[in-house]
């Protein structure tokens, strides 16, 4: 068999300068030159990603927006929707903007293994590459009754589904967050069921809405907001949408996700919004919107019915909505 030993000089290919921004070196460094660099920043690939820190996956944003999805209400400011964050690995408040910065996203290995032909680790780079990337504008509706409208980028969790082929016994995708016990301090509080996990259906995970998120505002996610990849499931409450996933396991047995082991009275597997049906400890009728702070009523699963009321027509015996 024939083995071949890598070169010390010798990088992956993800690693390397893209032929865009080698070919306008000579005009970066001109900028450079004549004391433009904040010019030469917004002009180039290169500024772009100086910009961005360097970030390798900086070229693919913006993706073009997919306008099959639109919402009746105005985009929540940008500021808004980066500061205002639930990550209790951070923090169990809403100010973890700031600490989440100690999260290291570089390397990022994703696990996709369970009931799959090939179980596989990929690198992140790696996978976002091979997927259809678009920018769909979606509603947020969080358990806690507040809400906003986020412009995010990423592929259709469908498109993830179909790269790892799971088996005919596969009925579920588990999630599983993060564990960086040196820069999450939340891992501290043991009480709680660490690493953060969440499951949907297959059926779920191939609607249309389902999505996988790796940007926002047309920019890279920041790490408060789940980079550098996460679930962004429209029709269901905040919860559920997992951040910062290294681990995608395919099953035949449906997930008892974090908030369920915690306390399943008030948290549910389903977890779908509806109007008309409370949270134990305050009503879901209204929701508050983050920019504004206007008071508006709840839609059944967040306005989504449409696409995924078929999903759960059957199901009657099902806690759907909590």
């Amino acid at each position: 068999m024939l083995i071949r030993r890598k070169k010390g000089w010798e990088i992956a290919e993800r690693d390397a300068t893209p032929e865009s921004i080698y070919r306008n070196r000579r005009q970066f460094l001109k900028g450079i030159a004549a004391g433009s660099i904040g010019a030469a920043a917004t002009s180039f690939p290169l500024g772009r990603a100086l910009a961005q820190g360097s970030d390798p996956t900086a070229d693919l944003y913006p993706a073009t927006r997919n306008t099959a999805y639109t919402v009746d209400r105005a985009i929540t400011e940008k500021s808004k929707a980066l500061t205002y964050n639930n990550f209790y690995e951070f923090g169990s408040h809403k100010f973890i903007s700031d600490a989440a910065q100690a999260m290291k996203i570089r390397p990022w290995t994703v696990k996709i293994d369970g009931l799959v032909e090939n179980p596989i680790e990929i690198d992140f780079h790696d996978l976002i590459r091979k997927m259809p990337l678009e920018e769909r504008v979606y509603r947020f509706r969080c358990v806690e009754a507040w809400a906003m409208t986020v412009p995010w980028t990423g592929f259709p969790m469908k498109a993830l589904v179909d790269f790892a082929k799971p088996l005919s016994g596969a009925k579920y995708i588990e999630m599983e967050t993060a564990s960086q016990k040196d820069t999450m301090p939340g891992l501290k509080q043991f009480w709680y069921p660490w690493p953060y996990t969440e499951g949907l259906t297959i059926k779920e995970a191939t609607n249309d809405l389902a999505m996988i998120a790796t940007g926002i505002y047309g920019e890279p996610l920041p790490k408060q907001n789940g980079a550098p990849l996460r679930l962004v499931t429209p029709w269901k409450y905040g919860f559920k949408n997992i951040k910062s996933i290294v681990r995608f396991t395919f099953t035949d047995k449906r997930p008892v996700s974090y908030w369920e082991q915690l306390n399943d009275s008030e948290y549910g597997f389903w977890a779908n919004v509806n109007p008309a049906v409370p949270h134990p400890r305050w009503s879901q009728a209204q929701e508050r919107l983050l920019t504004s702070g206007d008071e508006v009523p709840t839609q059944l699963y967040n306005g989504y019915a449409d696409y995924v009321g078929d999903l759960y027509k059957d199901m009657k015996d099902e806690k759907l909505f909590m």
